[in-house]
Order: C-alpha cells, then structure tokens, then sequence
C-alpha cells in the first residue's frame, strides 16, 4: 500500500480523496494555488505545497509544478481527482516517468478515450451500439453532405477533442450543414487547438445514461449500474440519480452486462463511466470518462463501495473487492450539485460564506469544502457542494432530499438551492419523466 499520496486538485474532491486515504492509513499532501491557501484539504493534509498563482494554468495545470512538489515530498503516487488533469495522457506519462504510481487508467486508455472519434471506432469494435453517423472525422463538406441525406436531418456536428458543449451544433437541413459546420470547426479551434469534427444522428428527446465500471489488473471487471443524468443545463450536469427511472431491471443488467464485457476486452485498470444516450428504449454509446466522475457518490451509496478506495486498491496492484456476482445495487440515491451561482440568471456569486450548516441525519451525505468564513473563490468552477440522499425506494429518496434541501444553509454568496427545491416539487420530475431537454426547456418557462 502507499505511504503518501499527493493529491493533484482542489475543493471537495480533493477532500473527499483525502478522506479515503486517511481512512486506508495512507498519508496526504495537498497542493494549491495562493488563493487556496485556507482551503479546506490544505487544512486537513499531512502536508501542503503552494503550486502557483490563482490561474489555473499556474497552478492546477503546472504539471512541472505538481511534480516538483510530488518529488520534494516523496509522495509514492498522484491521483487526479476529476477536471483539470485528470483525463491528460501526457500528465499519466510524466507522472510514471518519474517513477510514481499514477492512480488512475493507463495514459494509452486516456488517450484512446479522449479522441472522440477514436473512441466511437473502438466501442464499435467492442460491441456498444453507436448513434448513426460518420465513421470518422469529416473529411470535407461534401463527405458531411452525403453522410447527412444517409442517415437524416436534423444531424449533430460534434469537435472530436471537445466537451462541455463546444464545437457542437445542430443542423436541422441541408442548408445549413456548410454554415454551422464551419462554426463548429471554428470553435473547436479555439477551444481546442483542433478543429476536427465528425457528425452523429441528432436525437430528439434522449435521456443521459452512464454506466459506472472498474477494472484491475488481475483481469476483474465489474460494473456498477447506472446513473440518470438527464437534467442538464448548457450540457452542464445538474441533478444525478441512481438508478434511472426510466430502465427496468431487465435493461439494467443487460446493457450492464455489454459494458462490463467491452471493458474487460479492453483491459481497462482503474474507475471509468461509459456514458449512452437512451431513447426508445435503446442505447447509444457517445463516451467514456476515464476518471472519477462528480456524481460518483450516487453509486458509491447503492452500492455500498467506496469508488475512491477502489481506485487506490487498484493502483497498488490489488484486486477488486468485489466480483460481479458480488454487487449489490439497492436503493435509491439522489445527488444536487450546488453551485455558488445565481438561482435564476446562473451568474458566479463567489464571495464570503457567512453562514454554513449542513443538513445531517441518517443517509444524508454532503461533500462540500466549505466552512464558516471560507472566501469562495472566483479563478474556478462554482460548485461549492453535492448534497447526496438515500432511500429505500424513490419515493423515499425524494421525500429525505427535501427535507435535507430544507436544513441546508449557505448564507452570503448566492446559491442554487433555491432551484432544486422548485425542482423537486415538479410533477414531471417526481414521475421521472424527463430527458436533456427538459429542464432547459422549464427553466426557459419559469424565468
């Protein structure tokens, strides 16, 4: 087992890592940059080493820095948490190169699984079903032309390196195909330094299914059911539960079935999320996450596994825990994301926190760093807390997050708990019956 592991992050999942490994006696250190110096996993950590300036790109991005600090500690291995360079190949290489472990999958899986493109031919080769489109990227406007009248407007133009909804449009005729694809290479581009796209169906009305997986080095692979992640904003996961409301059991392990075995194929080592758009009751691959997910928690509490643990087991060379015939999926849990933001208009808020209480009681979870007096800052993301709940069943799960949604108190900055308790008093959400678009549309209806 490790004696140190430094934790390349911030916020509540570098506490939450933290957290794990205390609790597998292994130690920490934190690093962070200058406006982070009274965070919470700086406080915690067994040791902590300032990385830089606010700037992400000084601090959370310096990969020579974090090295330096991982060397000048003897940590034995790095784990990346989620975001910022966790899903960097190169990062992976560097880390190894220097002779620690690296928690987390292989830089050659990384990279796979990063290049959208690369990542649809592979899935195709494992046996995941695909949304019809282009076999690879888009030679030119002709080929995206002909490609289009085969497989029928409307038709999705997507940036091969992209995410978080940039360089992707929607092309509803052939009038428009040359327009927006251009824009679409233009911002990926920007964004990306790539401007290669490829083109998918666009369907009308899917939800958004991920399948939670881990892999070790012994062969094992197992996955861990599913996780509804629907209520998006601006391709902006919201609200995550566990497990769908839309599948029945029988889809549930079936599907769950071809994931497990596609990643077995690969020889995947390491936490992932295959991630699917549903819609008439069918599946269709569009990515796979090859970190730690925000919405882990959902899984970790039906499960009964602690995905963190796992990942450290895993990178120490152990064997998964558990076995597929193990796996015990029970009970429903709920996660909000609350965001320093606006309720209505979304706008960052950070500021000073005036006032914090977390609400508690039995199958309440809250992963947060914040504290009593704790400046959010205003250089990074603005979710500042997951609030997760459990029930026996749905029903329950819902009735125990409006009441936790009830206790929870952040006072000064803005925050968007106001929006989840109109959420969750929608009928359409208490019967389950949403997809991507929906709450972008309701929002739209209720400003």
């Amino acid at each position: 087992m490790f004696e140190k592991v430094l934790i390349a992050n911030r916020g509540e999942i570098a506490l939450r890592i933290h957290r794990a490994c205390r609790e597998m006696g292994i130690k920490t250190v934190a690093v962070h940059s200058t406006a982070d110096a009274d965070a919470m996993h700086v406080r915690l950590a067994d040791e902590a080493v300032c990385i830089g300036p606010p700037s992400p790109a000084q601090s959370y991005l310096n990969i020579p820095a974090i090295i330096s600090a991982a060397e000048i500690t003897r940590a034995d291995a790095i784990h990346p948490g989620y975001g910022f360079l966790s899903e960097n190949a190169k990062f992976a290489e560097i880390v190894l190169e220097h002779g620690m472990t690296w928690i987390g999958p292989s830089p050659e899986h990384i990279q796979l699984m990063g290049d959208k493109v690369m990542a649809k031919r592979t899935a195709a080769e494992l046996g995941l079903p695909l949304v019809p489109g282009s076999p690879g990227p888009l030679a030119d406007f002709e080929e995206a032309r002909a490609i289009a009248a085969q497989i029928g407007y409307p038709v999705l133009i997507k940036a091969a390196s992209g995410g978080g909804g940039r360089g992707m449009k929607v092309v509803q005729s052939e009038d428009e195909l040359e327009s927006l694809m251009s824009q679409a290479k233009a911002e990926a581009k920007a964004a990306f330094g790539d401007d290669t796209v490829y083109m998918e169906k666009y369907l009308s009305n899917p939800r958004h299914i991920e399948y939670q997986i881990l892999g070790d080095t012994h062969g094992n692979a197992v996955h861990l059911g599913e996780r509804d992640c629907s209520l998006q904003r601006r391709h902006q996961k919201v609200l995550e539960e566990a497990p769908s409301p839309a599948l029945s059991a029988t889809q549930r392990a079936e599907m769950g079935e071809v994931v497990r075995s596609a990643i077995e194929k690969m020889g995947y080592v390491g936490a992932g999320t295959m991630e699917f758009l549903y819609e008439d009751e069918k599946f269709y691959f569009i990515e796979m996450n090859t970190r730690l997910q925000v919405e882990h928690p959902v899984t970790e509490m039906i499960s009964g596994l602690d995905l963190v643990r796992e990942q450290i087991r895993v990178a120490c060379g152990l064997p998964l825990s558990v076995t597929q015939k193990d796996v015990r999926l029970e009970g429903h849990a709920i996660e909000c994301r609350i965001n320093a933001e606006d309720p209505r208009t979304f706008t960052p808020a950070p500021g000073q926190v005036t006032d914090y209480h977390a609400p508690g009681g039995l199958h309440v979870r809250v992963d947060s760093a914040l504290y009593d007096g704790y400046k959010i800052p205003p250089y990074y993301d603005s979710m500042i807390a997951k609030l997760i709940v459990y029930g026996q069943n749905r029903n329950d799960a819902l009735m125990r997050l409006k009441r936790a949604l009830e206790e929870f108190v952040i006072n000064g900055p803005k925050t968007t708990i106001p929006l989840h308790q109109a959420l969750i008093e929608n009928p359409d959400f208490l019967n389950g019956d949403y997809s991507i678009k929906w709450l972008e549309k309701w929002l739209a209806e209720n400003q």
